[in-house]
């Protein structure tokens, strides 16, 4: 094989991170809509998703690995099969480029309700910097989202530690007494937890079946728990921040930053840089999982879909931010929940599998047997 197995733990974990917080997670109306609402419910909601998080990424992980997987496409087809395969396959490559155009549009308006600037410069400078990156290839989109993430958890738990020292009794009344599950998108807890965790997972799968390819299935195992648990305890740790202000980042468009500018002027404007760095994690992601999915890096298709969806992006970016969102969202958690059922369902089926024969099934026509635990995708491609 032309690719080594060597990320590391540190990489696949920050990878797996990097590659789901974005505009919504780091700004905190994610958190609010899917946990917050929910007061103390919620936080059971928070350990829920963060289990989710950890199995299904290990799961995709482990047959990017197995299938040597060049974009999330293998998965998907041994996941899925051939039909319903197809099915969440055109629905990611829609929410794929539509993510990446959100990521342009969120970037427009914090240049213009944080900075005073054009939404124009904002969506040109975040279309640009994700194209370039994506252009180096997947070890520069790796080496970006690992080098971004300790970063953004660094401003989110020292924001969030903060302000619960802060004032923990506002934090305190909130949990006791605050509860409004009825404004948010689904009003039972348990639901939206898992629905959090499915619509994170599509665009996820992007980046961790290719990533899966890179390494060995200890370090997989490990970086996929330390990569859900990272994500469930920031997810906490914003949630437990916006309820300490509750009243107030309720009406907000961007609770974290109303939360970041209670303490100065000058950590607000630090979370803010934070958050465009967290949506260029995402916009990065996004897009070279779009491109992966056509055609092969290093090829000149590749460099010239890659220019033609930043130009198509950034057009389609002066849409707004929040009309985006409001679009690709429900197309996201259905596609979410198809991925979680084909992979249950393909996990559930090779353990039946490896008790009656000691080896996994495979689906004929589609891959091809090399050994017992390895497997390889038939490049044709339909």
């Amino acid at each position: 094989m032309a690719k080594k197995k060597q990320l590391s733990i540190f990489t696949i974990a920050a990878t797996y991170v990097g590659t789901v917080v974005g505009a919504g997670f780091a700004s905190g109306q994610e958190v609010l809509q899917f946990f917050g609402f929910f007061g103390l419910p919620g936080i059971i909601g928070l350990v829920v998703t963060t289990v989710l998080l950890a199995v299904f990424g290990y799961i995709i992980l482990e047959l990017g690995r197995r299938l040597n997987a060049e974009s999330y496409l293998p998965v998907i087809r041994y996941a899925g099969g051939k039909q319903l395969g197809r099915i969440i396959d055109w629905t990611i490559i829609v929410f794929l480029f539509g993510g990446f155009v959100a990521m342009s549009a969120g970037a427009g308006a914090i240049f213009v309700e944080q900075f005073g600037l054009s939404f124009l410069w904002g969506s040109l400078l975040m279309t640009v910097l994700s194209l370039a990156t994506v252009l180096i290839g997947f070890s520069g989109v790796i080496s970006s989202i690992s080098f971004v993430v300790p970063l953004l958890l660094t401003a989110v738990f020292a924001v969030s530690i903060y302000t619960i020292a802060a004032d923990p009794g506002a934090l305190l009344a909130s949990l006791r007494g605050f509860s409004e599950p009825a404004s948010a998108p689904v009003s039972f807890w348990p639901l939206a937890a898992i629905l959090y965790a499915s619509y994170n997972l599509v665009l996820a799968v992007a980046v961790l079946g290719p990533l899966g390819a890179n390494s060995t299935p200890s370090r997989i195992k490990t970086g996929a728990i330390l990569g859900g648990i990272g994500l469930g305890i920031g997810a906490a740790a914003i949630n437990l921040s916006v309820l300490t202000h509750i009243n107030a980042a309720s009406e907000m468009e961007i609770p974290m930053i109303l939360v970041a500018g209670t303490i100065t002027p000058l950590v607000r404007l630090g979370y803010t840089l934070v958050l465009l760095a967290e949506i260029y994690t995402t916009a990065v992601g996004a897009l070279f999982g779009f491109i992966a999915r056509f055609t092969r890096e290093g090829t000149a298709g590749y460099k010239w879909l890659a220019v033609g969806a930043g130009a198509a992006a950034f057009g389609l970016a002066q849409f707004g931010f929040s009309n985006l969102v409001a679009t690709l969202y429900p197309a996201e958690g259905i596609a979410g929940l198809l991925l979680l059922g084909s992979l249950t369902y393909t996990m559930i089926k090779e353990k039946i599998s490896r008790r009656r024969t000691g080896i996994p099934s495979v689906r004929q026509g589609e891959f091809v047997f090399e050994t017992a635990r390895e497997y390889h995708v038939d490049r044709r491609r339909d």
